[in-house]
């Protein structure tokens, strides 16, 4: 592997993880005060689930999102990262309105525009590395479940 590819890898890893993880500091108080006193559906995972999952989430989008930085400079490429960068962004800020803000409904409404932008991420990567495109699989799965699961509190504490 070149030097200039293990930086770019290093770096998409390091973006993903590090800026995901930022994200949990919006939570990490919240869990055991505002989240732990709402009420859940029975098909909630226990609170220790969710760090190791978004880790293992966030590799595997940095994974993705190096192989197709790595790829020539083309009109779907730049559409493919500016997708994924704004999924970044919105995945990045469900944390703050959810957790922080208290907002279920405002989540649950960014979360469905993620969700379209993890699809789209998804269809401009296919184009160029299916292997890109699959590794957001996994990612989209979760997010779904996520919804069910800020719908179904959305519902019970409302």
């Amino acid at each position: 592997m070149e030097k200039s590819n293990i930086i770019k890898l290093v770096a998409s890893l390091v973006f993903t993880v590090g800026i995901g993880s930022i994200g949990a500091f919006f939570t990490a108080e919240e869990i055991t005060t505002w989240y732990a006193a709402l009420n859940k559906p029975s098909f909630n995972p226990p609170s220790y689930i969710f760090a190791p999952v978004w880790t293992v989430l966030y590799i595997l989008m940095g994974t993705s999102f190096y192989l197709i930085w790595k790829r020539p400079v083309s009109q779907v490429r730049t559409a493919g990262v500016l997708f994924f960068l704004i999924q970044f962004i919105l995945n990045f800020f469900w944390s703050f309105i959810f957790f922080k803000q208290h907002k279920i409904g405002g989540a649950m409404i960014e979360l469905v525009i993620m969700w379209l932008f993890i699809l789209f991420t998804i269809n401009e990567f296919r184009k160029l590395n299916k292997t890109a495109a699959w590794l957001l699989v996994p990612y989209i799965t979760w997010v779904s479940f996520a919804g069910a699961l800020n719908l179904a509190i959305w519902k019970l504490n409302t």
